[in-house]
């Protein structure tokens, strides 16, 4: 492998956490090369929720008024029971200061956002990772086209089914999250709403966040009691003392071939991110139920983090156990909060409804305030 290589960063993965790796590493002027196995963008998720965490990042990564022409902030968020009772709400905008208020947008905005402003020759899509072989000074990868790369380091971000994941720490098993066993993703009409506001019934969760164009980014779940499977029409009585706004969003969703997303939720939770000169970042190191919203803004906070260590670094050779030293606590933070509510949700409806007023806001703060501290970048 000659020089160059040897500081030259492999991508794999080209969604959120690859593209903001990417990014993070332009602005240091470190080279890379990000494959996706894609032949085309995806939009998986529909929309996205961005915590004041992952719009700090956003910051960081020079995206901040590009952010605003996009998507829509979000101020307030309601905690509803089945029946539309408002159990408490969140300012979010006082909580987190006008400079990282939430926003919600689609997720095909930020994809578009991570990649402003840089040269695409760098990105290669229908690009995917066959095996992965660590050599001196670097690592060298087989793409599935019998390509072959080399660099000087291999960041894995490629998601909850990671290749090089596999490739390097052999198979993982990976657990269903503690939330729910199946949710589905949709967009839909706004039908009023002004705030994220979630409704909370005995069988399932149906949460809406508003986002732009008179649209709201819906995700719901149901529990165990309710029933397995991808046909969420089947499981339509689980939310029929929910409000009217509810059921006839769903209706409407429901009547619409492909407008409904079946989305299971898996978690990763693994000893170890790195080995080498490969590094684990996003939801293939650390994937968590959405409860908090913390899948992006974890892959956004790790790509500051590692950019930053291998711009400082003449060896590459160190960096690994150095990231994940300094990712693990806050990761770890983010896992047992999701653990906490998952537990609450889990919760007969009665006693849900009874501790929420008391413990949501205490959960809401207790999760995000140690976040509210940018990442070193």
């Amino acid at each position: 492998m000659d020089d160059s290589a040897t500081r030259r960063v492999l991508i794999a993965g080209g969604g959120i956490a690859g593209l903001a790796m990417r990014r993070a590493l332009q602005r240091r002027g470190l080279p890379s090369l990000t494959l996706e196995r894609r032949r085309t963008p995806a939009d998986a998720g529909l929309a996205i929720n961005l915590p004041g965490n992952a719009v700090q990042a956003l910051r960081q990564l020079g995206l901040s008024d590009a952010l605003r022409r996009v998507g829509s902030p979000i101020r307030r968020r309601e905690y509803r029971t089945g029946s539309g009772r408002l159990l408490f709400a969140i300012d979010e905008t006082a909580f987190w200061g006008e400079e990282a208020c939430p926003h919600c947008l689609r997720r095909a905005d930020l994809l578009r956002l991570l990649t402003r402003d840089l040269p695409p020759a760098d990105l290669r899509h229908g690009s995917g990772i066959h095996t992965v072989r660590q050599v001196p000074k670097g690592v060298a990868i087989e793409t599935r086209e019998g390509m072959v790369e080399t660099g000087g380091f291999l960041v894995g971000a490629d998601g909850v089914h990671s290749r090089v994941r596999r490739e390097t720490f052999g198979d993982s098993v990976l657990g269903a999250a503690m939330l729910a066993p199946a949710s589905w993703r949709f967009m839909a009409p706004n039908p009023g709403l002004g705030a994220w506001t979630l409704w909370a019934g005995s069988d399932g969760l149906f949460l809406l966040i508003p986002v732009d164009h008179g649209e709201v980014y819906g995700w719901v779940s149901l529990g165990a009691a309710a029933g397995r499977g991808r046909d969420l029409a089947a499981f339509r009585t689980a939310f029929a003392s929910f409000p009217r706004l509810v059921r006839d969003t769903l209706a409407s969703v429901s009547s619409e071939p492909g407008a409904l997303h079946h989305s299971p939720l898996e978690e990763v939770r693994i000893p170890t991110w790195t080995r080498d000169r490969v590094v684990l970042v996003g939801d293939a190191a650390h994937a968590t139920a959405p409860v908090w919203a913390q899948g992006a803004a974890m892959a956004l906070e790790d790509a500051l983090v590692l950019s930053s260590l291998l711009a400082g670094r003449a060896d590459w050779g160190t960096v690994g156990p150095d990231y994940e030293a300094l990712r693990r606590p806050r990761v770890a933070h983010v896992q047992a909060m999701t653990d906490r509510l998952s537990r609450t949700a889990r919760m007969p409806n009665w006693a849900r409804s009874l501790l929420l007023p008391v413990i949501g806001p205490r959960s809401y703060r207790a999760t995000y305030a140690p976040l509210r501290t940018p990442v070193p970048a």
